[in-house]
């Protein structure tokens, strides 16, 4: 949709590019697993938020929110319009609504020792402590999430569960889509998607970067890995290793769900349908909007 809404601008030449809003696509060598736009994809459009950094370099929303603003700034001037895609809800309200990110603080060493409670205790019981710790924090955070539970405890162990700063957004006409899916057709599709990338090679892809990283990195808690490992480690035959992938990504399919209900400023466009009409209608109205 991203790329289509992009070349549907371009053809008027009106300059468009794709900020990817996926908190996964910024790792090198992560292709396959994070369904990243293919070379001939970014040959038609720009692309924005990919392959920024290796896999063991942490890569937070504060810098997410720097990089997309840059290539909106760079837009501006130029009457473009930047397309932001992505399945990580925090990482486009930081954008979208904005959030101070560079006044919440952070403790390598606090991080450090939360990481070591999350490997022994598990995320139900991080998620316990921050309730007891901050339950206003708690509330505002996907207690299901492990890194999000993790950063709130970081922020909650350095600043208490004082409220969150007040948002700083992007200063321009801004719309936000939604593409929903009636929850059978939903998991269809997940399905197949899983096993179209198993088909493309990620079991392979998955090979090569065990064997240049420490497995256990945060980056590769993008879905299809793990599972793919656990598959050349005969843990999982291949069919398992797909249904797995398919399973947890519908598990997540149903949190991106509780969050997105939750940004009252998308509108809603059914995708088991062509969305596309709809989408470039809501487009041509921002246009309107911000040449008035």
């Amino acid at each position: 949709m991203a790329i289509a809404l992009a070349e549907h601008l371009l053809a008027r030449g009106i300059p468009a590019e794709v900020i990817s809003a996926d908190s996964r696509q910024v790792y090198r060598g992560l292709d396959i697993g994070t369904a990243k736009a293919t070379p001939e994809e970014r040959s038609r459009v720009v692309h924005h938020g990919l392959d920024l950094v290796e896999p063991d370099r942490p890569y937070s929303v504060a810098e997410f929110r720097d990089h997309a603003l840059g290539a909106l700034r760079s837009l501006g001037p130029r009457g473009g319009v930047g397309i932001i895609a992505g399945g990580t809800g925090f990482w486009l309200r930081a954008v979208m609504a904005g959030i101070d990110t560079d006044a919440l603080p952070s403790d390598v060493a606090v991080r450090a020792e939360l990481e070591a409670d999350l490997a022994s205790e598990g995320v139900a019981e991080l998620a316990r402590r921050l309730r007891r710790l901050a339950p206003g924090l708690a509330r505002g955070t996907d207690l299901q999430n492990p890194r999000r539970v993790v950063r709130a405890l970081e922020i909650a162990t350095l600043r208490g569960d004082a409220p969150l700063p007040a948002p700083v957004g992007y200063p321009a006409p801004v719309i936000g889509l939604q593409l929903v899916l009636e929850p059978v057709e939903h998991r269809r599709r997940i399905h197949a998607r899983a096993r179209a990338q198993f088909d493309a090679g990620l079991v392979e892809e998955a090979r090569t970067l065990r064997e240049r990283f420490d497995p256990s990195l945060p980056a590769f808690s993008a879905i299809g890995y793990r599972e793919s490992w656990a598959h050349l480690d005969g843990r999982l035959t291949l069919e398992a290793a797909i249904e797995l992938d398919a399973l947890r990504n519908a598990q997540f399919a149903r949190r991106q769900r509780t969050w997105f209900r939750s940004e009252r400023s998308l509108a809603v466009l059914d995708a088991a349908a062509d969305p596309l009409p709809d989408a470039v209608a809501a487009l041509e109205q921002l246009l309107a909007v911000a040449s008035a």
